[in-house]
């Protein structure tokens, strides 16, 4: 095992990467020795390590203290017992974050492809905000995976730029899936009515997504600029679906910053014109207000009758982030085609459309949604009053918890 006290110090900050470009093994190194190293700052975004649950004896070091720009994958289990801390940031506000050391960045942990010819290794599924943290990082310790692909997008780093190194081949971690169910498909059926052919989309992962980019099959020359891509996005390149020909920018190209998936898409990169870049560009406002094709699609716990997102906190515990909805969303408002919000109109027997965000925390403004979609149908808010915004809500949330929702209406227009 490498001995990382001879690289990480007592109050040094590290980060490392996210999902299955975690590199795990040097992370549990991490955990094993961070008492013995002293107090360590930690940065990391979605993690599938179970050893950061903090559900295991003894799993997270007292000597350690969690940092991340939200409560996603594993991490929301450290947040419902108290052990992360959160900063609230758009995720294009990272790159600078780090660049100005409000984020601990004294070292980095990266997983890594094999060398090249040349002796460069590519950042692989993960380019991200890693990309842009290792140019404001002195010290950087590598996992080359054997199993790690080379992808296209951003340099090569040579091996001199690592100050240590380990090597492995293991499988890249598989993101968790749930295959969409009957109201998850109505809501996609929804979502791609708003869709037309030629616009370039930004979509996340999960079983709704998933079941947007199946209900996408009929439309074409559809394009993506987004954060992360998963199995979806290459099926559709692979039907025609996707051929990017009518982006303003990065034609042809689909341009993201992650691949979140399965073994096979991770496999078969190579094969698809796709381009891995900093989260410096995918997310950058001058970026996208280029894409006047622009439709962003995103999910939430809940929407209240102003149309404010909730897309974070649930009963106080982090189970989202800010990332990149806002950045996408308003882009896609102002400047693009469309900000859509699609959610289950019910979460555990409780409507996800409330007078006021229950959460507390509004995530994306009113301002910067378009349409909020449900499988009860659409909700278009764009030149709406705001009492025809509610309206128009209430009549997307499940029907039983309607007459509620119309109560408070009168309830608020009483109190004003």
């Amino acid at each position: 095992m490498i001995d990382l006290g001879r690289y990480i110090s007592a109050g040094d900050g590290v980060w490392w990467g996210q999902g299955g470009a975690e590199p795990e093994p040097l992370v549990n190194a991490l955990l094993e020795q961070a008492d013995r190293i002293g107090p360590v700052r930690a940065f990391c975004g979605l993690t599938w390590n179970e050893r950061l649950s903090g559900d295991l004896p003894d799993s997270l070091p007292d000597s350690l203290t969690v940092l991340s720009y939200g409560g996603l994958g594993e991490l929301r289990r450290l947040s419902r017992h108290g052990l992360l801390d959160v900063v609230p940031c758009h995720y294009s506000a990272i790159p600078r974050m780090f660049e100005r050391g409000q984020l601990p960045s004294d070292v980095g942990l990266l997983q890594v492809s094999p060398p090249d010819a040349d002796g460069l290794v590519s950042l692989g599924i993960g380019v991200e905000y890693v990309a842009d943290a290792l140019r404001h990082t002195p010290t950087l310790i590598g996992e080359i995976n054997q199993r790690m692909p080379r992808t296209r997008g951003s340099a090569g780093l040579p091996l001199s730029a690592f100050a240590a190194m380990i090597e492995t081949d293991r499988p890249l971690r598989e993101a968790p899936a749930r295959a969409p169910d009957a109201v998850d498909r109505v809501i996609a059926d929804h979502v791609a009515s708003l869709i037309e052919d030629g616009d370039t989309l930004q979509l996340g992962v999960g079983s709704l997504p998933s079941a947007v980019l199946e209900s996408l099959a009929g439309h074409t020359d559809l394009g993506f600029h987004t954060g992360m891509i998963t199995d979806g996005v290459t099926a559709l390149v692979e039907k025609g679906v996707v051929t990017g020909a009518r982006k303003e920018i990065d034609q042809g190209l689909v341009i993201t910053g992650a691949a979140l998936g399965s073994t096979s898409l991770y496999n078969r990169l190579g094969e698809f014109p796709v381009e891995f870049r900093p989260a410096s560009y995918t997310h950058a406002p001058a970026v996208l207000s280029q894409l006047k094709s622009l439709v962003s699609i995103n999910s939430a716990i809940e929407v209240d009758l102003l149309g404010q997102v909730g897309a974070e906190l649930r009963r106080g515990v982090h189970i989202g982030a800010v990332g990149g909805q806002v950045d996408f969303s308003r882009a896609a408002s102002l400047t693009g085609a469309r900000s859509v919000i699609a959610l289950r109109s019910e979460s555990g027997g409780e409507s996800t459309i409330n007078p006021t965000l229950h959460g507390g925390v509004v995530t994306t403004a009113r301002v910067d949604v378009d349409a909020v979609v449900t499988e009860h149908g659409v909700a278009l808010l764009t030149g709406c009053t705001v009492a025809e915004r509610a309206r128009r809500l209430i009549a997307v949330a499940a029907p039983h918890h309607r007459e509620g929702l119309e109560r408070s209406l009168v309830d608020r227009e009483v109190v004003s």
